[in-house]
């Protein structure tokens, strides 16, 4: 049976929507799936509204566009409330509780609610939120391979920014263990 992920990443930009997109989409790669990453932000790219359409498939994909998520991670209130009733029934909902307050009383989709960006603060992993929700997303859905995330983590990390790389792994395990 082919297996297939409609993920829909969104927040505000500068939390790291695309990066945790483009992550999620590289870890479909290296497994040598069909994959798609279809970002769309706002022309404000920091603090405008920005998600992440990335589709993960054994089959050819049809559109990279995703209107109706298997799989939402929400960062922000706003985001919650514009996407939460397009995931459909037994989507996996992972949501930053610190940003967001608000809570779905669907009973036919999986939520989980975590304090990401309190635990990012906490941690000493400030702007890490994103890869806590991604590593609880790859707990609940096993996209991939938690080795195909973190190589995928290592190519999509600049080689400017490679003080960040362990960061980055280690808030990826933060979020397995949630």
């Amino acid at each position: 049976m082919s297996k297939s992920f409609n993920i829909l990443i969104a927040g505000f930009g500068g939390q790291g929507v695309l990066f945790s997109g483009k992550v999620t989409a590289y870890a479909g790669l290296l497994e040598e799936k069909e994959v798609s990453w279809f970002p769309s932000y706002g022309p404000e790219m920091r603090g405008g509204t920005s998600n992440c359409s990335i589709c993960i498939s054994d089959d050819p994909i049809g559109s990279p566009q995703v209107n109706t998520p298997d799989v939402l991670i929400a960062m922000n209130l706003p985001s919650f409330t514009k996407f939460i009733n397009a995931a459909v029934p037994d989507s996996v909902v992972v949501v930053d509780s610190t940003t967001v307050s608000a809570t779905s009383d669907r009973e036919d989709i999986k939520a989980f609610y975590v304090p990401a960006s309190q635990i990012a603060i906490d941690k000493e992993l400030p702007g890490l939120a994103n890869i806590i929700l991604l590593g609880k997303m790859l707990k609940e859905t096993n996209f991939a391979k938690k080795e195909s995330v973190i190589e995928a983590i290592k190519k999509s990390v600049p080689a400017k920014r490679v003080d960040m790389l362990e960061k980055n792994v280690k808030a990826l395990e933060i979020g397995l263990e949630l």
